[in-house]
């Protein structure tokens, strides 16, 4: 397994807040995976908006990276809502990346991590056991893994090891819009952007922040 993967994110969630800026993250949380396209365009912008005013995004998303959607929990229904896959589409508008390759592939569901009680999410073993990289004409030299919500980074890290078992000399870094803050009881704000550490320790991911 990956040992370390860089990954950033703009906005934090709490999952039972119950003051007001708690439950504002939540709408956030939840607008984010309808999937709405002037959202996600919205957000994009604030994301290329940070990348400009401050130096958080400026050395991480690059124009020449490839950005590589995660897929959702079960193998993708043709016509089927993606959100990852819109985000990046979005991010390479606001010039966050080259391109978008949706080359990771799920081949077998797994239980979604956000319906699961804590002790029954899936491992990172099984996401995985359940990607597959398609073969590519030209390897990538930087990927960014994109997703929408990041939580102990157990698919990210596994979408990462396979990634990196696919093209070894690729520089590889995840992206998520939102990162849940679970042992937080409340926040006082929604946007934090951050760059920290997604570890492989223990058996399990630990992400730092």
């Amino acid at each position: 397994m990956l040992q370390t993967l860089a990954f950033a994110s703009c906005y934090i969630y709490s999952p039972r807040g119950t003051q007001q800026c708690s439950e504002r993250s939540r709408l956030l949380r939840t607008l984010l995976k309808a999937g709405d396209a002037s959202f996600l365009l919205k957000y994009s912008w604030r994301v290329r908006e940070q990348s400009a005013a401050t130096h958080t995004f400026a050395e991480f998303f690059e124009e020449t990276a490839v950005l590589m959607p995660i897929p959702g929990s079960a193998p993708r229904v043709r016509g089927g809502l993606w959100v990852p896959e819109r985000l990046a589409a979005d991010l390479v508008r606001e010039r966050l990346g080259q391109a978008v390759w949706p080359g990771l592939k799920r081949i077998r569901a797994v239980r979604k991590s956000s319906t699961a009680p804590a002790g029954e999410r899936p491992s990172v073993e099984q996401h995985y056991d359940s990607f597959v990289v398609e073969p590519s004409l030209a390897a990538p030299a930087k990927v960014i893994l994109i997703d929408d919500v990041v939580t102990k980074g157990r698919t990210l890290l596994a979408a990462a090891t396979r990634v990196r078992e696919a093209f070894p000399h690729a520089q590889i870094r995840a992206f998520a819009m939102v990162r849940t803050m679970g042992m937080v009881p409340e926040v006082g704000h929604l946007l934090e952007p951050c760059i920290g550490e997604i570890k492989w320790a223990n058996g399990d991911a630990r992400r730092t922040p």
